[in-house]
């Protein structure tokens, strides 16, 4: 699966470029409307999960970059991928079988501490297009972009006194729960660009949904496989800033 994600993305990264070789590229026409080009952007999200991620996991954040292409016809394409973070871990049967009077005990049987997190990441391709429904010679316009990708998300244990063996190096693995998949994401909001062409933010709306699946053969907490398909589901609040790479950055930004 990341083999051909990798491939996808390499193949995009490739392509833009020999699209971007058109005389016409980034509104080399003359004309001050909707020029097309190349969009580099850092993204953040605030997730709420639901369905099986809701049963693991609390709030999370996500943030990382994306390019998109646009044309002149406001259709956008390109690739993204987004970092998985989160601190509120909603396992209960987590290190069961290490806990004893509410703690963890290390090799000695002292209690000991132990902070868990939520990691992981999602990378896509995405497709979309603007939408300019203001006035005319707006700079802002709606937008709407699907994703199509790979999500992967897991428990980070972490022991900070080194002193439990029991969940270093390859043990760590009968515990963390990691899980990855498909994700498919839908987003909608609303971009404004400067009229000049120098910067862009974007704010809106998404919703995700992996459809993933438990990866390792065996949890020592619970003595069984983890291997049951799950529907992890991130509703989501998501803004960025576009950096915009036009040939003509004096010209104005308008959509047509």
């Amino acid at each position: 699966m990341k083999r051909a994600l990798l491939t996808i993305v390499t193949l995009l990264s490739l392509g833009l470029p020999a699209i971007a070789q058109d005389d016409d590229l980034f509104g080399n026409t003359g004309s001050t409307t909707s020029p097309e080009g190349f969009f580099i952007t850092m993204n953040a999200n605030f997730d709420v999960p639901a369905g099986d991620m809701a049963d693991r996991f609390g709030i999370s954040y996500r943030f990382g970059p994306s390019v998109l292409y646009k044309t002149k016809s406001n259709w956008l394409i390109g690739v993204k991928w987004d970092f998985i973070s989160g601190a509120n871990i909603r396992e209960d049967s987590l290190l069961i079988n290490l806990a004893k009077d509410g703690g963890i005990l290390n090799q000695q049987g002292v209690r000991t501490n132990v902070n868990v997190y939520e990691r992981g990441y999602v990378v896509g391709v995405q497709a979309g297009k603007m939408f300019p429904v203001f006035k005319k010679n707006s700079a802002g316009s709606l937008f709407a972009l699907t994703t199509l990708g790979f999500v992967q998300h897991k428990i980070k244990i972490f022991d900070r006194e080194k002193s439990i063996w029991s969940i270093r190096d390859e043990y760590n693995k009968g515990y963390d729960r990691l899980s990855n998949g498909i994700m498919v994401e839908e987003f909608a909001g609303y971009n404004y660009f400067s009229k000049k062409g120098y910067f862009s933010f974007y704010i809106g709306l998404n919703i995700s949904a992996g459809f993933t699946a438990g990866r390792r053969e065996f949890l020592y907490d619970v003595m069984r496989p983890d291997d049951k398909g799950r529907l992890d589901i991130l509703y989501g609040v998501r803004g960025g800033i576009h950096i915009p790479i036009f040939k003509r950055k004096s010209e104005e930004f308008y959509f047509k």
